[in-house]
């Protein structure tokens, strides 16, 4: 396993859009190797926040830490992609030539290409353009990219959506296997039970702030005094927020 330590720090992220205040003052650390669920539901501002972490959207207070050094823009781009939900891609173009476009045009991990044809079951729909593929199948396509992409740190909004629950799993071990490898994975999923799966720690967001951070262990006793000393990620979830 990697050693863990805090590769990146959000710090009191915020985002207004006139009077709505969508983020407010969202913290959390992100570490080396590990599966991070950002956890909440929909509306409570995980796609925002990601938005806003990926430079789709300037934040109105806040920073991406390396350390105690906010990260330039460049080091942003080549520390972290951000993979939306319910994109479509080079719709005509098939499958095969947009993991191979990855990785020549972005310098993508050309060493792990059959493995993640492999475990997300691709090798079937390898010919398919993309526009003709179902959700569930998109889906998959777009995290191969993901993982094809050189940044360490890969944030995958909803990687879980359009998924049955044999494929969640398998997705969900393609998704450790990746990690324990290295990778770092911070997974935006409103499903509260796919994200006790796969997930090594948590960030709760609720009503766009973070309500609480740390392992399964670490929220339980957070939300003990709440009367919820539970081991159930739903009842910590309620309980803390």
């Amino acid at each position: 396993m990697p050693s863990r330590f805090d590769v990146l720090r959000v710090t009191t992220f915020t985002k207004r859009y006139g009077n709505l205040t969508a983020l407010s003052d969202v913290s959390f650390s992100i570490r080396q190797g590990e599966v991070l669920g950002l956890i909440g539901p929909n509306g409570s501002g995980k796609t925002t926040l990601f938005e806003c972490l990926g430079g789709v959207l300037p934040a109105d207070g806040g920073a991406l830490l390396r350390g105690d050094r906010p990260l330039t823009s460049g080091e942003r781009v080549a520390s972290v992609f951000y993979l939306p939900d319910s994109i479509v891609p080079w719709p005509t173009e098939p499958v095969r030539w947009a993991l191979d476009f990855t990785i020549g045009f972005f310098g993508g991990r050309s060493e792990i290409r059959g493995e993640v044809v492999q475990r997300l079951g691709l090798e079937p729909l390898l010919d398919s353009p993309i526009w003709t593929l179902s959700k569930g199948q998109r889906k998959r396509a777009l995290l191969a990219i993901g993982l094809l992409m050189p940044q360490p740190v890969l944030m995958a909004d909803e990687p879980f959506e359009g998924l049955d629950l044999r494929q969640t799993r398998e997705v969900a071990l393609a998704l450790r296997a990746f990690a324990a490898a290295g990778r770092t994975m911070v997974l935006s999923i409103h499903q509260i039970s796919d994200a006790a799966r796969v997930c090594d720690r948590f960030v709760l967001l609720s009503g766009g702030r973070a309500c609480g951070e740390g392992t399964l262990e670490e929220l339980s006793a957070l939300a003990g005094p709440r009367g919820a000393a539970s081991s159930n990620l739903e009842d910590i979830f309620l309980a803390l927020t």
